[in-house]
């Protein structure tokens, strides 16, 4: 998609972090955007800020592990609108707490939302964009743990893994339909993913306090430490405008990270490898 302006955008987990950052991106491409959260207060003050700036925005609260939710922000989106090219199943949630400490609840929350949330958003708006025939554009937000399991066993590594292999598949079978998909793989960027737990549905039980004196604590607050001083979500969202116009699948954010991709792809080959020989 080379022409944006006049065009629509529906944006998941909208309200902050690298989602306020696209949705800010496609506004001052011309764009009218749709912002989506499940957090009312910073939607609101997400969408005030963008609309000072003379952005056609509007906001819809929407929990993405609902499938009934998505269908009625692409209802309003729709209603809003009338076409939508530009679809950014965006919203995510990090969850997990070691080998002998993920609780179910911990994985069907982060499963509802990261892998769930990026098939509803899919399933709401893909039959609207292949009807207008105008083409179009979904973008995944997978992470660099969809690419390495760095992180060990985690319900955020599994989902991510999830996202990028569904997204390819997904490009495949919608390339002759002149419909883009781009899979986002961010390593470590200033966002709140780490205080996702704020928003957790009461469905999935109380939010686990990690003993100050375990190990999983020193984790989380090295990871938290690397967010902080994580790349600024303006950025993110530069390459996933160039992404969409250029209609580029991969869209990696730290060139850093290429060593532990290496290392993962060199053992799958070495076992192949090992078979044939």
């Amino acid at each position: 998609m080379r022409e944006l302006a006049g065009k629509a955008a529906f944006v998941t987990g909208g309200a902050s972090g690298i989602g306020l950052a696209m949705a800010t991106a496609f506004a001052r491409e011309g764009m009218k955007v749709m912002l989506a959260d499940i957090e009312t207060g910073a939607l609101d003050k997400a969408v005030d800020a963008l609309r000072a700036s003379g952005a056609d925005v509007r906001g819809v609260v929407c929990n993405v592990a609902d499938p009934a939710s998505v269908d009625h922000a692409a209802k309003a989106s729709f209603d809003a609108f009338n076409k939508v090219h530009v679809v950014c199943n965006n919203a995510g949630v990090a969850g997990g707490g070691g080998i002998d400490q993920i609780s179910v609840d911990d994985w069907r929350w982060v499963i509802d939302v990261n892998l769930m949330g990026v098939v509803h958003g899919i399933r709401s708006f893909l039959p609207h964009i292949r009807a207008h025939h105008e083409g179009g554009h979904i973008v995944n937000t997978a992470s660099m743990a969809g690419m390495n399991a760095g992180l060990g066993l985690s319900p955020y590594s599994a989902t991510k893994f999830a996202v990028v292999s569904l997204s390819e598949g997904l490009a495949m079978q919608l390339k002759p339909l002149g419909i883009g998909v781009s899979v986002l793989c961010p390593s470590y960027v200033r966002t709140r993913i780490g205080e996702s737990g704020r928003n957790r549905p009461e469905q999935y039980g109380p939010r686990r306090q990690l003993d100050p004196a375990s190990p999983m604590a020193a984790i989380v607050a090295e990871i938290a430490r690397r967010l902080e001083a994580g790349l600024d979500p303006a950025t993110v969202a530069a390459q996933v405008l160039a992404a969409i116009r250029d209609d580029q699948f991969y869209i990696f954010t730290h060139p850093g990270m290429r060593a532990e991709v290496e290392d993962r792809f060199s053992a799958i080959l070495a076992a192949m490898d090992a078979v044939s020989a």
